[in-house]
């Protein structure tokens, strides 16, 4: 696995984690092991004392049994090797029926001593000339109210010493195969949970513009790297179909350039073949004209879906009165409406201001009415209503035309599309109009939706925020 992978990063967190957790248990196991021999070390010598105590207030002769190592054994569960039995007298003097043997001449604290005089028992650690420590319990005789004697017990810790070493070697041998076990453990936990994330990889590096049909694979779990991948196929499926769009545009837009240029190139070959007259260079220089405007107004509009597209559309934000708006519109396509026999009027109208570009929301108004005049035969009917509520303006634009089929409700505002039964020159145009009609509305935060009942022209009703201010 590659030093810098995920599965890499988490087996060295999990393997750090589990030795930080292993140190901090083992400290407090060993803390804990320390406290509970050293309790029951302090309980048996308490235990060993009390018998003591017990047989010195008989008066018996002897105040030690006669089998130490069976007293230490009855407490201990077994006689240790260095073990202290001490009788003295109130001032710390060794009491002379004590037998020698049983003391190793182990000296009294003052602070022992201070407590006997008060009727207290201590028990201490103490260094001697052996290897290890002795734990030690003094505890006063009391008889008639005073401290008639002290008695000490004690024993060598060197059990619980070797106790405690051989934990601690215990821990040391364990945990480098525990921590080697579970760092194993987690690299292979790591490696086949991150499994689908290297076939998201390879089926990633697969896909391209040429190949991006492609999509990673699914495994059903509904975790989260199913999560991951079903969101990644949904972007793709979105890129698939930008790319699409935009192959589908690069072919329109260089169908509806190569017109005009043809016809362009054609006729000016034509006139320089042979000499002309005036009048014939004339035509060819205005159909030139024609064909220039044509590529110029093509060229505007991708430029403006262009910058639509970016966000970078540039508004200049005022009031406009809409109704005026209208008859403005209505005035300037008057003269084409009547070229092709279409009666062009408005209908009923409301006053409405909204926040937006005049300039932007006057090409939107033209682009709709224009493509009614043109899909309406003659004799036909284009109308103009405005209407509002608290929220909305509703601008129609009404006309008795051929419409569009069902089907093509959604398709009318894509770049370059016609109507199928009207996909020719005759018409005029390049297709972008309702393209942009659509791109203003986003940008003002409205939107365009059209209708079109079987056999009765079709609408299109563009619906724009109400001014704040009215």
């Amino acid at each position: 696995m590659h030093l810098k992978s995920i599965g890499t990063g988490l087996t060295i967190w999990y393997t750090t984690l589990l030795t930080l957790t292993f140190f901090i248990l083992g400290s407090i196991a060993y803390g804990l092991l320390a406290y509970s021999l050293s309790r029951d070390i302090d309980s048996a010598l308490k235990g060993v004392a009390e018998v003591m105590v017990q047989r010195t207030r008989t008066g018996d002769a002897a105040p030690v049994p006669g089998d130490v190592d069976e007293l230490f054994r009855r407490f201990f569960g077994f006689s240790p090797l260095d073990r202290y039995v001490d009788l003295f007298d109130p001032r710390g003097r060794r009491d002379p029926r004590l037998p020698h043997t049983y003391g190793n001449d182990l000296y009294i604290s003052p602070e022992a001593l201070e407590n006997a005089s008060q009727g207290l028992h201590t028990i201490e650690t103490m260094t001697t000339t052996g290897v290890y420590p002795v734990r030690v319990l003094t505890i006063p005789v009391i008889e008639a109210g005073r401290v008639a004697s002290l008695v000490r017990v004690g024993m060598s810790l060197e059990n619980m010493v070797k106790t405690r070493r051989r934990f601690l070697l215990i821990m040391a041998s364990v945990f480098p195969f525990g921590l080697l076990f579970a760092g194993g453990g987690g690299w292979l936990l790591a490696r086949r949970a991150l499994r689908p994330v290297d076939h998201m990889t390879r089926t990633a590096r697969r896909i391209s513009a040429e190949h991006i049909d492609e999509r990673l694979p699914v495994t059903g779990n509904g975790d989260e790297l199913d999560r991951l991948a079903k969101t990644l196929n949904d972007m793709l499926d979105r890129l698939d179909d930008a790319f699409y769009q935009m192959r589908q545009f690069s072919a329109d837009a260089s169908h509806e350039l190569q017109t005009p240029l043809t016809i362009l190139k054609g006729e000016i070959e034509v006139a320089l073949r042979s000499h002309r007259s005036p009048e014939e260079y004339k035509d060819v220089l205005k159909s030139g004209l024609e064909e220039i405007d044509r590529i110029n107004h093509l060229v505007e509009g991708l430029l403006l879906l262009a910058r639509a597209d970016a966000g970078v559309m540039r508004m200049d934000i005022q009031p406009v009165d809409l109704k005026m708006l209208i008859r403005d519109v209505c005035n300037q396509m008057m003269v084409i409406a009547d070229e092709h026999s279409i009666a062009l009027h408005s209908g009923p109208m409301e006053s409405v201001v909204v926040d937006g570009d005049r300039e932007h929301l006057r090409r939107t108004l033209l682009n709709l009415v224009d493509n009614a005049i043109k899909y309406t035969p003659a004799g036909g009917r284009v109308t103009l209503t405005l209407s509002a509520d608290d929220r909305w303006a509703s601008l129609s634009v009404t006309d008795t035309g051929i419409g569009f089929p069902a089907d093509e409700r959604q398709l009318i505002f894509d770049r370059f599309h016609r109507a199928t039964d009207t996909r020719s020159r005759d018409a005029g145009g390049v297709g972008l109009g309702l393209s942009i009609v659509r791109s203003i509305a986003k940008a003002h935060g409205g939107r365009i939706e059209a209708e079109s009942p079987p056999g009765h022209g079709s609408t299109f009703t563009l619906f724009l925020p109400v001014s704040a201010s009215t």
